[in-house]
């Protein structure tokens, strides 16, 4: 990896380290999400692997969670890599669109969502 991309990122797709997410690759993956909200708090965080404030806040987000013991299914969205899924979940949760950016669905509704600095597991 060279320098730059160190600093502001890589073009290409990006995994995270922890084993807690669910990805959203599709539409059913985030139908699934949403279907899962009914039965406890599901968080998706938007990412953008091309943004080096978005690689920090997951990382400090993911740091977070590790100590926080609620029931709560946690969805990674590379919006780079899935732009019109980023889209329609903007659409249909009425949230406008951020990255890095935290959405907390409870019964199929977003009930809270930050994006950069304000991301923090105390929204959940």
């Amino acid at each position: 990896m060279s320098f730059l991309n160190k600093i502001f990122g890589s073009s290409e797709e990006e995994k995270s380290s922890e084993t807690f997410w669910k990805n959203i690759n599709s539409e059913e993956d985030l139908n699934e999400a949403v279907k899962e909200s009914f039965e406890n708090k599901v968080v998706i965080f938007k990412h953008s692997t091309r943004c080096f404030i978005s690689k920090t806040v997951l990382k400090n987000f993911e740091k977070e969670v590790k100590n926080f013991e609620k029931n709560v299914s946690y969805y990674f969205l590379d919006l780079i890599a899935h732009r019109n899924l980023s889209n329609k979940i903007a659409d249909d949760f009425e949230v406008i669109h951020q990255s890095p950016q935290l959405i907390v669905l409870e019964n199929g509704k977003a009930v809270n969502n930050a994006s950069h600095q304000s991301i923090s597991v105390s929204l959940i």
